[in-house]
């Protein structure tokens, strides 16, 4: 099986060389090696357990031309009470020499529609994607309502004061309240 991502189209000008390895449903041995081995590296993840546990949530991650792992990205279904509806709870992690390029949103884009693909074909499980924005420059830099590349929409401030952002799969329906 071939884990690399294809390059859409729109993306693949700005990409400054990235290889994107499609991690979901699980990731090859030495792909979860070299994950491990950059979170230590970078200091994201230091114990065994916390990253055993982020590895079966591995997404995508992204790769230089020399191989080195640049960016890591995950999700987790959750519901938020508020919301009341299953989505995938996105993150990412992005090595210090590459936050000022535009890995963060070519992972984003091309993580969204391998999520979106693997719902639609499992009667959607989630009905989309759900950002809490962390990162100062994300938070000054798209103070739109609506992104539209991807298209996510701001949905308020979640319980840590942070923006939250939502994408909805296309086709996706709610899901009923849970009887009780």
């Amino acid at each position: 099986m071939n884990n690399d991502a294809s390059p859409s189209p729109e993306d693949t000008a700005a990409e400054h060389g990235f290889r994107f390895v499609i991690g979901w449903p699980a990731n090859a041995a030495e792909d979860a090696a070299a994950i491990r081995a950059f979170w230590r590296r970078e200091g994201a993840l230091t114990d065994d357990a916390s990253m055993d546990q982020r590895l079966t949530q591995v997404v995508m991650h992204a790769r230089t031309k020399a191989g080195e792992v640049a960016g890591v990205c995950t999700a987790i279904p959750m519901t938020l009470p508020r919301l009341g509806q299953p989505m995938y709870y996105w993150r990412t992690f992005i090595g210090a020499r590459w936050r000022s390029s535009p890995l963060v949103m070519s992972l984003l884009k091309r993580s969204c529609v391998l999520l979106e693909d693997h719902a639609r074909a499992h009667d959607f499980p989630c009905i989309g994607v759900l950002l809490e924005l962390e990162n100062d420059r994300f938070r000054e830099r798209g103070r739109m309502a609506t992104w539209f590349s991807p298209r996510f929409v701001y949905i308020g401030r979640s319980d840590r004061g942070l923006d939250l952002r939502a994408l909805y799969f296309k086709g996706a329906r709610l899901k009923p309240p849970p009887k009780g």
